[in-house]
């Protein structure tokens, strides 16, 4: 039975606002997601309810803050009265534990400066260092000294204060992947939600719309994460290698798998590593890694293997991407391997506009100011305007509730977006939205949806930039066969091709008959070059005729003398 996902009920007025979301998590997990759980994650839902408030509100309250360690002295809260009371309940179920053995680095982190020199003061004296040494040289001074865990008594007997461990942190953040599919989010989307700083178009779901099919694929995401955590801590891609789980079935979470092969790959080719970086690459089959892999075959001289991979890649309907490097790189493999060089593509032309503007000063803003007339506006819009209305056009295809789409109430859009089939799935959705362009239709909808959906999260509507009045004059000035060129083109490559486009747009509703009605317009500042997103859109605006130029930059105090 289909329903609309409903946000919690909390108000911030409610001092137990959080607590009411968490519960809101929680109720959801154990409804949706029973079959994922383990025994031990059950009966941590089913004695959280048993718990008093108060013990309830200060395990939610530390599993919003950042880490596992706390000083009770910290932990004060209103609403929920004294700490320590409504600790016991928690530390009884294991759910925190009171002497939590720290190791040196934790204990710097939990104490201040004062009380690290208080502690330390004879081995700081014994060390030679002054008493008024910064925190980091002690740490640097005494941490290759003290290398066993101990408890905060024993560290310090007279401490004043204690410091607990949470133990249920991976359980919450486990049941909080389940919930959001990512762990990107936060309890943060709560409260953002209720402040009315964000809001999220409300999708119709089945009870089987989940992130996750299967445990397995619960331990797959974490290990994919927690793997990336430590790459970010400084670990070797060689140490790293072996724990990075088989292909899966799921092709999102494929996806991920392969990113971080990628990502591995590039600190491997960093790190000089140039035969575990092939494998890396050749294990990510990524078209990303796949250029990657043939640029390192070309350092090492293997001519030949880059050749033949190069051509594979070729011949397998690469994107435009993959097909921009390809065509810089197969040219010099040929000639390194005396092969007959196959004539390139010529790069079109675009129309070229030198400007010299007093400055330095934002480059975009000055050539808006310089091109722009009350009859003529110039609007900074970069990659916002194309894709906004593409957004507002396309938005029932977009959040069409089909299954693995959309399983919470906090999407900013599809998490489907940019996996291989996004568009497959949808493509008679798409297909109707597209063909509002063909029957005239499409300037109605667009302003409809606008107002009706105005200020709701999107991947591709900019607000802030996409206003109504700029929306209304965009329609009445681009042509209805220009947009859908140009929205074909996106929903070929989503990811890739939704960057690139020109920074500004000239709007000229009073164009004289036959005369283009605007044009787009890329900036280059002194010194910058076209990157190759912008060179394939400019390529692409030249093959359909539609009017682009580029405009470059320099300025009046550092231009030497014109001819």
């Amino acid at each position: 039975m289909n329903s609309a996902f409903a946000t919690p009920t909390a108000s911030l007025d409610d001092p137990f606002y959080y607590l009411t979301n968490f519960r809101f998590v929680l109720d959801w997990v154990g409804d949706r997601h029973a079959d994922l759980l383990s025994p031990d994650e059950r009966d941590f839902l089913d004695q959280f309810d048993t718990l008093p408030r108060a013990s309830q509100a200060l395990l939610v309250r530390m599993v919003m803050r950042k880490g596992e360690l706390f000083r009770v002295s910290k932990l004060r809260y209103a609403e929920i009265g004294d700490s320590a009371t409504a600790m016991a309940s928690l530390i009884a179920l294991g759910w925190v534990d009171d002497q939590p053995a720290l190791g040196i680095d934790e204990l710097f982190n939990q104490l201040r400066l004062a009380e690290i020199r208080h502690i330390f003061a004879d081995e700081i004296r014994t060390a030679g260092l002054n008493a008024s040494s910064a925190k980091t040289v002690l740490y640097d001074t005494l941490a290759s000294r003290f290398t066993k865990a101990a408890a905060l008594k024993t560290w310090w007997p007279n401490a004043p204060d204690r410091v607990v461990r949470l133990t249920v942190m991976d359980t919450c953040d486990r049941l909080r992947l389940m919930f959001f599919g990512n762990l990107r989010q936060d309890w943060a989307e709560f409260v953002l939600t209720e402040l009315g700083l964000q809001r999220f178009e409300t999708v119709p779901f089945t009870p089987q719309s989940r992130a996750f099919q299967t445990r397995q694929e619960v331990d797959t995401y974490l290990a994919l994460h927690y793997l990336r955590q430590r790459l970010d801590e400084g670990e070797l891609p060689a140490e790293l290698h072996p724990d990075v789980p088989p292909p899966s079935d799921n092709r999102w979470l494929d996806t991920r798998r392969a990113r971080l092969l990628l990502q591995l790959g590039r600190e491997a080719e960093r790190g000089g590593e140039a035969a575990l970086a092939l494998t890396l690459y050749s294990e990510s089959a990524s078209s990303d890694a796949r250029i990657r892999q043939l640029r390192v075959l070309e350092r090492q001289g293997e001519y030949p293997a880059a050749f033949e991979l190069a051509t594979q890649a070729l011949e397998s309907s690469p994107n435009e991407t993959e097909r921009q490097a390809l065509a810089r790189i197969l040219p010099r493999l040929r000639r390194r391997l005396k092969l007959p060089v196959v004539p390139r593509d010529i790069e079109p032309t675009h129309e070229r506009w030198d400007l010299t503007l007093p400055g330095p000063q934002s480059v975009e803003r000055a050539v808006a100011e310089a091109l722009g007339k009350p009859q003529a506006p110039v609007y900074y819009v970069e990659n916002s305007l194309i894709t906004g209305l593409f957004g507002l056009l396309c938005w029932p295809a977009i959040f069409a509730p089909l299954p693995g789409a959309f399983f919470h109430p906090f999407h900013n859009g599809p998490a489907d977006l940019y996996r291989d089939d996004f568009v497959a799935r949808r493509r008679d959705a798409f297909d109707a939205c597209l063909a509002r362009l063909d029957d005239g239709s499409y300037r109605g909808v667009i302003q409809a949806t606008w107002r009706e959906k105005f200020g709701l999260a999107s991947p591709f509507v900019h607000w802030p930039i996409v206003d109504e009045p700029l929306v209304e004059l965009a329609l009445e000035c681009i042509p209805a066969e220009h947009l859908r060129a140009c929205f074909e083109r996106l929903l070929g490559d989503l990811k890739a091709n939704r960057a690139g486009l020109p920074d500004l747009i000239q709007l000229m509703p009073d164009a004289p008959a036959g005369r283009p009605r605007y044009r787009m317009i890329e900036v280059k500042g002194p010194g910058d070059r076209l990157q190759d997103n912008q060179r394939r859109w400019l390529t692409f605006f030249h093959c359909h005729e539609m009017p682009v130029a580029v405009c470059y930059v320099r300025w009046a105090d550092s231009a030497g003398p014109t001819s």
